[in-house]
Order: C-alpha cells, then structure tokens, then sequence
C-alpha cells in the first residue's frame, strides 16, 4: 500500500535563513502547511543547519519534512546545483564536500562585493548584516545589502544586472566536482537530484554528457518541473530522465519574499517521494 494514499502535495526544494532564504526554517515549514502542503522539503545551501528546527515546526503543525540541502558544485566551469535528500549530514564525504563548497562561496562573495563595492557604497559588513545565524554567504545577501543601501528595489532587480551572470560583477567560483558530489551523496545515505537543470536564465546550462556522468556515478533524479522550465524543456527533459531511468520531480524553490517563487507552485508525484525515501539514509518526519 501507498505510504501517501490520495491526494497529496509535495513540495522538494525550498529555503530559510539558514542558507538564502527570508524566513526562519520553522516558519518555512508553517507556512508549507498554510499553502496546503502536505509534505515540504527544507533544503538549504551547503548547510544542515536549519533541520532541528524545522523538524520541531513539522511535528507541531502535521506536515511531513524531507531533510535535504542543496549543494554548490560545478562542471566544465558551470555552476551546478544539486539536491541531496535524506543523507547522514555527519558522514565524512558530505562533510568534506559541503565544507569546500561552503569556502568556496564565501572567497567568492568577497570578491564580488570588493568589485561591486567600486563603484556603489556597499561593504562585506553590510552584506555580513543581512546574514541568520551562521548561514551561508551568497550572492542574495550581497542583493539584500544593495537593496538596504538603497541601490536597488529588491532582490530579483539586483539579480538583473549587478549579481547577473552576464553583470558587470559576476565572479566564478571553484565549487567541488559535480560527479564527486555525487558519489560523495551516494556514500552519506543520500539521494542526489539535479536542480533546475536547464534554468538558463541563470547563466550557463549542465550539459546533457555531464548529467549522463552524473548519473553513471549515482545520480537519482532531475527537477524538472521548476519555474525556470518552459514547457518545452520540460518535455525534453522528462525524455532524457526516462532515457536515463532517473526520477523527475517539482518544486518551488522557494526563498520567501526574497524570490517571486511561491510554495507549491510545482510538485512532486507521491510516487517519486516513496521512491526517494526508499533510496535514503533517514526517515522523511511525519507529524
């Protein structure tokens, strides 16, 4: 029998303050259960660290979790995000992995803010400023600080030209190897998910001989149903999950008011999550 009988609405890929996001994680996951969300999943970037409270908000308002993070890894010079779900987030690989990409955003964010700061009265403290408690630095904190020094209107503006891939400011960063990553995943227990793999909007797209690595070396799924999706790519993704027996799920990647992305604007199927949990280290929590 289904462990998710009926109707059920799934929801793989969202953020806190953790990492990027606007909202403390407990907040997330109470806001998941307001948007009619049955199951959320809190992935945050690089870090862990928003799971203990997240877990406590599940357990009180009846929502199930999915502990996962999403981790900054490149190939051939792209940047590459990949989900991980349900890992032991003590295992030495994870740790290893996360802890260098981790470093590696933050060199990175220092030397974008010493560029931008050139030419607009912002500092690395104001970005500091904009910071949770031991979150990781990225370039949405560099956004927000621009925002609060009155530069730009809000993040998505910042994101257009000044932190665009294609800006003026944009600065690579050596993030850990995608395939590694992967396999490093695959040793903590976890099940590795490719991110919005074709979000060209955001600069250079994974190419289709790197995803079939990915997925020689464990890869389990693609996230195909994501607001950086047209319909086209999805269906052309979608053939390539099947041609290489991968999972194909939805989300949000929702980030609060820091991203127009809305909680439950694409799902997973029920049958992907059983499919995941199966694969996973850890239990999905259920309140």
């Amino acid at each position: 029998m289904s462990t998710y009988p009926g109707p059920v609405r799934i929801d793989l890929h969202t953020h806190s303050t953790a990492s990027d996001g606007t909202d403390p994680p407990g907040q997330v996951v109470r806001d998941a259960a307001a948007a009619g969300l049955d199951v959320v999943a809190l992935t945050d970037h690089d870090t862990t660290r928003g799971w203990a409270e997240a877990v406590d908000a599940a357990l009180a308002v009846g929502v199930a979790l999915v502990r996962g993070a999403e981790l900054s890894c490149s190939a051939d010079g792209v940047s590459v995000h990949l989900l991980s779900y349900l890992h032991d987030p003590e295992h030495a690989a994870i740790l290893a992995e996360t802890e260098a990409a981790r470093q590696a955003r933050h060199r990175r964010a220092r030397r974008i803010v010493e560029r931008i700061s050139r030419d607009y009265a912002v500092s690395w403290e104001d970005v500091l400023a904009q910071l949770g408690p031991e979150a990781t630095v990225g370039r949405p904190h560099i956004a927000d600080a621009l925002v609060a020094r009155g530069h730009v209107a809000d993040r998505s503006s910042a994101f257009r030209h000044l932190l665009s891939s294609h800006g003026p400011y944009y600065e690579p960063y050596a993030a850990p190897d995608a395939v590694t990553m992967v396999r490093a995943v695959r040793a903590a227990g976890g099940v590795p998910v490719l991110a919005h793999p074709r979000a060209a909007a955001r600069g250079a797209v994974v190419p289709t001989l790197v995803i079939e690595e990915m997925a020689d070396a464990g890869l389990g799924g693609l996230e195909v149903d994501h607001r950086d999706h047209g319909e086209a790519v999805r269906r052309r993704l979608r053939d390539l999950a099947a041609e290489l027996g991968l999972l194909v799920t939805g989300s949000s990647d929702y980030h609060g008011t820091g991203k127009p992305n809305r909680l439950g604007e694409n799902l997973t199927a029920p049958e992907v999550l059983e499919a995941v949990e199966a694969q996973g280290e850890l239990p999905v929590v259920r309140g």
